[in-house]
């Protein structure tokens, strides 16, 4: 990997603030997770729960967008094509990951809202839930796991999001 950190252009504010605060919003998101579909019988927290995952599809869309149209990847240009290809599966499951969960939680709610609990199209919302959710998961592990090497390697890409343990300079 090339060790020129100064090559690496870094994320301005709004690009670490949107990184960042999104992790907020996420971490507060499987923190208020529901233990139980008839939990949802509750119109207000049904209701809630139908805006919040709303309010998080509308600022993942724009979080997209913004990373999309402002900023280019941190990835030095001597990096092997394999990390460019990896780096986009991973940060392209995660946005897809996590679109889906709102979505599919958004029919979860719909159809629960209409009074349809025990249908196949319930049991396979459920199961596409959980299965988006245990797939980004997996993924932010990989990402972390992909920051910490570039730490390691020294390149720059670690300094250009994080804003603390900064990498040292050669």
């Amino acid at each position: 990997m090339n060790k020129s950190p100064d090559a690496i252009r870094p994320h301005g504010p709004a690009a670490k603030t949107l990184h960042w605060g999104f992790i907020a919003v996420f971490l507060y998101a499987l923190s208020k997770q529901l233990d139980d579909l008839e939990e949802l019988a509750d119109r207000a927290l049904l209701q809630y729960e139908m805006v919040f995952a709303s309010a998080f599809l509308v600022l993942l869309v724009a979080r997209f967008w913004y990373m999309r149209t402002r900023n280019a990847s941190a990835l030095p240009a001597a990096a092997p094509k394999r990390i460019r290809i990896a780096s986009q599966i991973v940060h392209l499951g995660m946005y897809f990951c996590l679109a889906m969960i709102p979505l599919t939680g958004l029919g979860i709610g719909g159809l629960y809202w209409s009074g349809i609990q025990a249908a196949d199209w319930m049991a396979g919302l459920l199961l596409a839930h959980e299965i988006f959710a245990n797939t980004v998961l997996f993924l932010i592990c990989a990402h972390i796991a992909a920051a910490f090497y570039h730490r390691k390697c020294r390149d720059g890409v670690w300094n250009s999001m994080v804003p603390f343990l900064r990498e040292p300079r050669e």
